[in-house]
């Protein structure tokens, strides 16, 4: 019996969120021949030719008009979703769905959507890295961690942004049906099965807030602009003319990371810029960017982005040096 996705879309989609997923289940029913994957889309209103934000045009059936169990129902997401949160009639229809689906799924921000329907509350979930504030800030019930490239939560699977679909359904994939389908098909798609790192590997690390005051606003610039200085705290408290207690409670409440916090994630995006632009050996990216040691080099990328200094600018040094 072949297990029946269905796939939401609608004026303005990420062709990838949608095209990623279909293209590991049709090649996983391929390769298994059996009980693969039925592969439909669905729309809001009057579905038919339903263009992406890319302009090319799919079609779809009317959300509307879809009947009978679905075992995954799975959104894309797209530039168009904060439009697509205010539609009532789709965001009741996504709810419906999902009540009857054995599965409910999202490739990045399409989780707006199923947070919308109230699908992710008391979930730990994911998305863009882009999108994970806002959906935090949104839907205060939802635990956004925006690191994973995606994450199982019961029956609610959600992915981070665009490609991490094919890790979503790769991941889907064998979960029904066992590693070596999933492994077949990530060779035949030219894939990881299991990408290493996750999402924050494409995304700067700085995740404080901008300070009200002026004085740590030119501290939070001092810092990112001189990793090597000597950034501990009784160094910064005299830069900003306060008491170590007090600059240390002052720089966290308006920035939402402590100093040390903070200045270990400066150094570290510096010496991830070292490693994509430069070819510096690594004793000289850890000197540098003020983090001391390979030794330490590694253990901060290991902490915040699961991989080796080596293996970061292996996937993403320029060519152009």
């Amino acid at each position: 019996m072949q297990r029946r996705v269905l796939i939401v879309v609608y004026p303005g989609f990420q062709l990838l969120d949608m095209a990623g997923p279909a293209d590991v289940f049709g090649t996983a029913s391929l390769l298994r021949r059996e009980n693969g994957y039925d592969l439909e889309l669905a729309a809001p209103g009057d579905g038919g030719a339903v263009p992406a934000g890319n302009g090319v045009t799919v079609t779809a059936r009317p959300i509307g008009e879809v009947t009978g169990p679905i075992d995954t129902l799975l959104v894309a997401g797209g530039m168009t979703v904060p439009e697509q949160v205010r539609d009532r009639e789709l965001i009741a229809r996504i709810a419906e769905l999902a009540a009857g689906a054995r599965r409910v799924a999202s490739v990045c921000n399409g989780a707006f959507l199923l947070a919308e329907a109230g699908l992710l509350d008391e979930r730990r979930v994911t998305t863009h890295w882009l999108a994970a504030g806002e959906l935090k800030s949104r839907y205060t019930g939802v635990e956004v961690d925006a690191d994973p490239l995606y994450i199982e939560d019961g029956n609610v699977w959600t992915s981070a942004g665009v490609l991490s679909g094919v890790d979503l359904a790769l991941a889907m994939v064998a979960r029904d049906h066992g590693h070596p389908l999933a492994r077949d098909v990530a060779r035949g798609l030219v894939v990881y099965l299991h990408r290493p790192g996750g999402q924050s590997q494409f995304s700067t690390p700085m995740r404080a807030m901008t300070p009200r005051s002026e004085p740590l606003r030119d501290l939070q610039v001092y810092i990112d602009a001189n990793p090597a200085a000597d950034l501990s705290v009784p160094a910064l408290a005299g830069r900003a003319g306060m008491s170590e207690r007090h600059f240390s409670r002052v720089f966290t409440e308006q920035t939402g990371l402590s100093p040390g916090r903070y200045v270990e994630l400066s150094r570290a995006d510096t010496a991830r810029r070292l490693l994509e632009v430069t070819g510096l050996p690594l004793e000289a990216v850890a000197r540098e960017s003020g983090l001391g040691t390979p030794e330490t080099l590694y253990r901060v990328f290991r902490r915040h982005w699961r991989i080796s200094p080596g293996d970061h600018r292996r996937r993403f040094q320029s060519k152009e040096r």
